[in-house]
């Protein structure tokens, strides 16, 4: 099991969004979760989605996987990285890396990637717009990280697939050895490339935008058929100027536009289904057949346990435990029966000593069977 070095409560009031910095020894005693042949392994699965991006002679290429064994026979010893998205989806022993973590939001995580990198490999310089804690894991790194941009910094274009900037001056240039981690806050342009073949967990942290969050809401409109009302005015009158948007009009066309968005009901339902859907494509462990309860109770009171799959948001909004959002679906339960919700949302793993009395609740065990059945949750025997 990984540990912080550092209280994260004391790390989030001085650097959280404020200001990049680097945590020698972050990790103590680190040992690499997976080797490079593994990477390599999950980089040729169709649906694991994967990169690799080479820069010998500062002439930049960029490929998507999958991949296969050709590609791996015939790379040089320098100048180039491979990489792999939401790994912890996907590889169970890389997946632990994300959980001293969980002490942020489960909403704003967004996935571990991986990199392995020869000498002299990296992606260029580039800036992003999500927090990312960085851990280097055998090898080293040099980073380099630049002021925060204010629009002072110029694109270009080395390659369609990477989207780079000319260069900064850095604020930070240092070597990451084992177990150091390197904080980004979004916005602050940075540069990574290996001493020595090296891997690099990157545990990245990511909100909607705004454009994310009002495109998302006219599709949660239209597909729950809110707002299909037109426009009522039965006391209208004629006017001389028929060009005229009358003030009346767009009055009444905004408040139709902005109802729902007032809707309080509207909004915590769409954002607990928004919020509780991953952006990467999770490893759904659908049972061969379907459980039944009682099933699952017996596992349960046996003392066996069900985990929840890497990846899967489970969320409840604060005060209204009732209500939980899984994968952008909606389950109810009774006020007495909340203790089954928070188990849900706040553990990944669901066991008789978490769930307590819910245990032996048949509604309870009904919507985790249900679960189960829905490949969210599976057995851990």
């Amino acid at each position: 099991m990984y540990q912080l070095s550092f209280s994260l409560e004391e790390f989030l009031a001085e650097f959280w969004q404020k200001k990049p910095t680097i945590i020698k020894g972050g990790f103590k005693n680190f040992q690499d979760p997976i080797s490079a042949d593994e990477l390599a392994g999950l980089s040729m699965e169709e649906e694991i989605d994967s990169r690799f991006v080479s820069n010998a002679n500062d002439q930049w290429d960029a490929k998507h996987g999958p991949f296969d064994e050709t590609l791996f026979n015939s790379l040089t010893e320098k100048n180039w990285t491979l990489i792999v998205q939401a790994a912890n989806h996907w590889h169970p022993a890389s997946a632990q890396l994300v959980t001293p973590f969980r002490q942020l939001s489960n909403w704003l995580l967004d996935d571990l990637m991986i990199s392995y990198a020869v000498e002299g490999g990296g992606v260029g310089p580039h800036i992003d717009q999500y927090d990312v804690f960085i851990t280097q894991g055998e090898g080293s790194r040099r980073w380099r990280v630049g002021a925060k941009d204010e629009g002072q910094y110029v694109e270009t274009s080395r390659h369609s697939a990477l989207r780079q900037i000319e260069g900064f001056d850095p604020i930070i240039d240092q070597t990451l050895e084992t177990g150091d981690i390197l904080y980004i806050p979004p916005g602050f342009p940075h540069d990574g490339y290996a001493l020595e073949p090296s891997i690099s967990y990157s545990v990245g942290f990511r909100s909607p935008t705004e454009q994310e969050l009002l495109s998302n809401f006219a599709d949660y409109v239209i597909s729950n058929d809110i707002g299909e009302n037109h426009m009522h005015q039965p006391s209208r009158q004629i006017q001389a100027e028929s060009g005229t948007i009358l003030t009346n009009d767009l009055q009444q066309l905004t408040e139709m536009l902005t109802s729902s968005l007032q809707n309080p009901t509207v909004i915590k339902d769409y954002m607990g289904c928004l919020l509780s859907q991953s952006r990467h494509i999770m490893d759904i462990a659908l049972p061969e057949e379907d459980w039944e309860a009682s099933e699952v109770h017996n596992l349960l009171m046996s003392g066996d346990r069900l985990v929840r799959i890497a990846g899967l948001r489970a969320l409840y909004n604060q005060g209204e435990e009732s209500t939980v959002y899984i994968n952008g679906e909606v389950f109810t339960v009774a006020e007495d029966e909340t203790d089954v919700v928070l188990a849900l949302c706040n553990d990944e793993i669901l066991s008789k000593e978490n769930l307590g009395e819910q245990v032996k609740n048949p509604a309870a065990i009904a919507l985790i069977t249900q679960l189960v059945n829905k490949g969210y949750w599976y057995s851990a025997e």
